[in-house]
Parts: structure tokens; C-alpha cells; sequence
């Protein structure tokens, strides 16, 4: 077998990878958005939707692991083909850990309607929602820059990491008063509390996968690195 004939098998074999990858992104992005429309209507169908989907992701996190670590042992990739398999690996398992949160979401909310709180119990539910747009769009942002390995997209989502924690900050803020200003709402709005913080580590999740594609392009890990310094990096 020529060595043109393997390098065209391996980059086949990488693009199958590429394309499983882009679909379990789909699925959690979908995990995420059920997760938050199950909050917003209270609605323990949606919610248990979310949790076999669940189930879905992990059996593609696994999956698309084990054909990596195939590849390694059959291919023995040079660098650059090494540094592409470790990003994906890393890939998929901040997309499995997106899909854990959007399950966190959907567990909270059967918590919420099994204890008998009323979706018209005063709660900045539409502010999570805002939180919960950020943060899949971000995502969203974040698997596009993966699909054209655009280090300018990834930096984009980089940046608006920024915002998403300024929101959650203002909604930890918003959360603390109402419970101060109504005692009925301290139950639920700590339940509210995990449900933001599980929203803010989705915006954590999508800006690491950023990371991940800039890694692949340039070959340089721009983890704990301030956007400023990202951005001079892919210059």
C-alpha cells in the first residue's frame, strides 16, 4: 500500500471524526436549549428529554474516544496529525461535560415541579433565559470555528466569555435580593442559583473549545491567557 493511499485513508478517517464531533455538538447544543425551555415552562417532558439525550452524548463520547485512540495506535501521527487527534479528544470531552450541565438544568427543574413551585412564583427566569442565549450561542460560535478551524471566530467567543460571567454575576446579584425581599422564594432561588452557575460553566466549556481550535491551528495553547495575548498569538 502506497503512503499517498495511507495518508488519504488517515485524513478520511479524520474527517468521519470531525463530522461525529460537529453532531454530538449539535446534540448537546439541543440538550442545552431544551434544558432552559423546560425551565422557562416548567415542563417535566422537555426536562426528561434532556436526560436521555444524555445518555446519547456519553455513548458518543465514547465512542469517537476510542476510534482516536485507534488511529494513534494504527497511524503513529506525526505532530501536527498528533496535535489535531489531542484536540479533538479534549474536544468531546468539554461537549460531554456541556451536555452534564444541560442535564444539571433539566434535574433541577424536575426538582422545581415536584415540589410544587409555581411557574408564577416571582423569579428572574426570562434573566437566566438571556444568560442561557449567551452562552448557546457562544457554543454555537465555538463549533462553527471548529468546523473551518477560524482562529478570528474562536477569538470572538474568547472575548464574549466576559460577558456571559458579567451576567451571571448580575443574576447572583438579582437572586440574593429577591430572596431577602420574599423568604417563599429561598428555596427555588438557589435551585435558580446552580442552574446559572451550570449555564455559566456551558460559556467556560465553549471558550475551551475555542482554545482547542487555535490549538490545532497554531500549535500553541492559549489556555489562561488574557483575550489580548489570544489575539496576538493567531495574528
Amino acid at each position: 500500500m502506497t503512503e499517498k493511499h495511507l495518508s488519504s485513508q488517515f485524513d478520511t478517517e479524520l474527517s468521519g471524526i470531525s463530522t461525529r464531533v460537529l453532531e454530538m455538538g449539535g446534540l448537546v447544543e439541543s440538550q442545552v436549549a431544551m434544558a432552559i425551555e423546560a425551565l422557562t415552562h416548567f415542563n417535566g417532558d422537555i426536562a426528561s428529554q434532556v436526560l436521555t439525550h444524555e445518555e446519547r452524548v456519553n455513548a458518543m463520547e465514547m465512542a469517537i474516544d476510542a476510534d482516536l485512540s485507534a488511529i494513534i495506535a494504527r497511524r503513529q501521527p506525526t505532530a501536527r496529525d498528533l496535535r489535531l487527534l489531542i484536540a479533538i479528544s479534549k474536544t468531546i470531552g468539554n461537549l460531554e461535560r456541556v451536555g452534564d450541565e444541560a442535564a444539571r438544568v433539566a434535574r433541577t427543574v424536575q426538582r422545581l415541579i415536584n415540589t410544587g413551585v409555581s411557574s408564577r412564583l416571582r423569579l428572574p427566569v426570562s434573566d437566566v433565559s438571556f444568560e442561557a442565549g449567551l452562552a448557546t450561542a457562544s457554543l454555537r460560535k465555538a463549533l462553527d470555528a471548529f468546523a473551518r478551524l477560524d482562529t478570528q471566530t474562536a477569538l470572538e467567543v474568547i472575548k464574549s466569555d466576559n460577558e456571559i460571567d458579567a451576567e451571571f454575576d448580575g443574576l447572583m446579584r438579582k437572586l440574593i435580593t429577591y430572596m431577602m425581599e420574599d423568604p417563599r422564594t429561598i428555596s427555588a432561588s438557589i435551585d435558580l442559583v446552580f442552574v446559572a452557575k451550570a449555564i455559566e460553566r456551558v460559556g467556560d466549556h465553549a471558550k475551551n473549545l475555542a482554545e482547542q481550535v487555535i490549538y490545532i491551528v497554531k500549535g500553541t495553547d492559549v489556555r489562561h491567557n488574557t483575550p489580548d495575548v489570544v489575539e496576538s498569538i493567531i495574528k
